[in-house]
């Protein structure tokens, strides 16, 4: 019997998507259910709420509790966190280029390598050189996937995933959907949606 699909919603500037997506693999192999990962943009679903900004930005006091909370789940974990400067950054063209490598056999790694440059060492994630040199290092043929990622399919891709990331009722990252529809929001509820698509795979 094949595995119930859970899609992983998240966005590169997304601070809880960073942890979320060192855990995904290996949790999603414990409790039997196989993610698809949806890469897409928070900005255009924060600017139909109002903000112009990140949330953790536009109040004080969340921002400050988020990294910290942020730099405890990262050293429960073991893994590096620098706080990027500026936060967000634009995450449009690590997004194209995942979207570009659907499919591919290196998009795990690339995404991965994304999220630890720019929340694990705090380097911009912004520029087509820093991209590029991400998409290698995954394996990735890096000029022709640069070329993609700047294609105008890819860029309506994008931006038909973030409408439907909209349409689900996402308003955050990370988010997880199961194949029934249910939607979990944040890190901490990623093994709940793992267990619920595994509960309801039959019905």
């Amino acid at each position: 019997m094949s595995k119930p699909v859970v899609d992983f919603w998240f966005d590169f500037a997304s601070t809880y998507s960073y942890p979320a997506s060192v855990r995904a693999a290996a949790q999603a192999a414990e409790a039997g259910v196989a993610i698809r990962y949806r890469p897409f943009l928070l900005g255009p679903i924060f600017k139909a709420q109002g903000w112009d900004s990140s949330p953790f930005n536009i109040y004080a006091a969340k921002g400050r509790y988020m990294w910290r909370d942020l730099e405890r789940l990262c050293g429960a974990l073991s893994i590096p966190f620098r706080r990027p400067d500026p936060f967000p950054q634009n995450s449009m063209l690590a997004a194209r280029a995942a979207i570009a490598g659907d499919g591919e056999a290196w998009r795990e790694a690339y995404c991965l390598a994304v999220f630890r440059t720019h929340f694990g060492e705090g380097r911009p994630i912004d520029t087509a050189e820093a991209i590029g040199a991400l998409l290698h290092e995954a394996g990735a043929p890096a000029h022709s996937m640069l070329e993609l990622a700047q294609s105008d399919p890819v860029k309506l891709r994008l931006r038909t995933e973030t409408e439907q990331a909209a349409g689900l009722g996402i308003f955050g990252a990370p988010s997880f959907v199961t194949p029934d529809g249910e939607l979990f929001w944040g890190n901490d509820r990623m093994e709940a949606a793992f267990a619920w698509a595994r509960a309801h795979a039959d019905r």
